[in-house]
């Protein structure tokens, strides 16, 4: 499944929650018009997480060179639905955006929602990804993941592995292991990565999957081991630890990512100036340096190809979803 690129950086903190406006040209057929207006970033998350300081990030640096002013709404609530929901209702003149993640394709296949991923929206730019690992207690006897399937061949449906869920990425993304090595672990759900990670520090869980950023330092410290990342490619965070395809299972790939939208029919030309504002701030120097200490890593594909990468990710997770008949919590 692909979830993931990596590309160019990103920069700074950001500011204050109150509407600012900003200068907006916009060109539509053949009338060209300029109009100072506000420009909303809506996350559907609460704040505090990463989508929550990948906004403010953004929203700083762009404010900070002028090239607009983007002022940061947190609209969490129905798993990210109410939030995505306000801007795919919102008028299509760019000045109501939506930082989308890997949910805005798994939610409208597990709940009838009122907006649709493909038609809803105009795609800006896939922004970042950030890496998934596959990890265990540093006392486990597994140093691969060649070890942790071979023991859950060894004893069918008595290994376990923690993750949020059910109905995530990363729950998906067991499910897409377990069919490939056609292995019976057991899929423990939890409501956030915490508790998952404490289930696996105390010896409840025997594995967890999900992104690298909530397990750093405990395996930095060495009381989580990593067995494997689920990128295309080895990352620059964990050099020495293999990816799921290198350990045999080619093509596995599952990231978590963050993009950027607009509702559907925003003219073009909005779409571009907005896709350069973007693409601009995550190459300013220092921006790349705060994202990836927080397991962040850079992307920047914008228009037609984050359109294409939005379309495969749920025709993929959709598929996955309905092999293994995952459901709604």
């Amino acid at each position: 499944m692909n979830l993931a690129r990596r590309f160019p950086p990103l920069a700074a903190v950001a500011s204050a929650i109150g509407l600012v406006s900003i200068a907006l040209v916009a060109v539509s057929g053949d009338h060209a018009y300029s109009q100072s207006r506000t420009i909303r970033l809506i996350d559907p998350d609460p704040p505090g997480g990463l989508a929550d300081l990948l906004a403010r990030i953004l929203a700083e640096e762009i404010s900070r060179a002028r090239w607009a002013t983007i002022v940061v709404e947190n609209r969490p609530g129905a798993a990210s639905a109410i939030g995505t929901e306000a801007v795919a209702r919102a008028a299509p003149d760019g000045a109501t955006l939506l930082l989308n993640a890997t949910p805005f394709v798994i939610n409208p296949l597990l709940r009838k929602l009122n907006y649709d991923p493909l038609t809803s929206f105009t795609p800006i730019c896939y922004l970042v990804n950030s890496p998934t690992v596959i990890a265990v207690n540093g006392a486990a006897p597994y140093r691969t993941l060649g070890d942790l399937i071979g023991a859950a061949r060894a004893k069918p449906g008595e290994l376990t592995l923690a993750s949020i869920g059910p109905g995530t990425a990363t729950h998906i993304a067991f499910e897409m292991l377990r069919s490939a090595a056609k292995v019976d672990m057991t899929f423990v759900p939890y409501p956030g990565t915490a508790p998952a990670v404490t289930a696996l520090l105390g010896g409840h869980v025997t594995s967890y999957f999900g992104i690298y950023s909530v397990v750093s330092e405990q395996l930095k410290a060495g009381s989580l081991r990593a067995l494997a990342t689920a990128a295309p490619a080895r990352i620059e965070l964990l050099p020495h630890v293999p990816t799921v395809a290198e350990q045999g299972f080619p093509g596995y790939e599952v990231d978590i990512w963050f993009g950027v939208v607009a509702p559907a029919k925003t003219p073009q030309a909005t779409v571009t100036q907005l896709a350069s504002w973007f693409t601009a701030a995550m190459q300013a120097p220092d921006v790349r340096a705060k994202l990836v200490v927080q397991g962040m890593l850079p992307v920047a594909t914008c228009g037609e190809p984050f359109g294409a990468h939005i379309r495969k990710q749920y025709e993929d997770f959709g598929r996955v979803i309905r092999e293994a008949n995952i459901k709604a919590e």
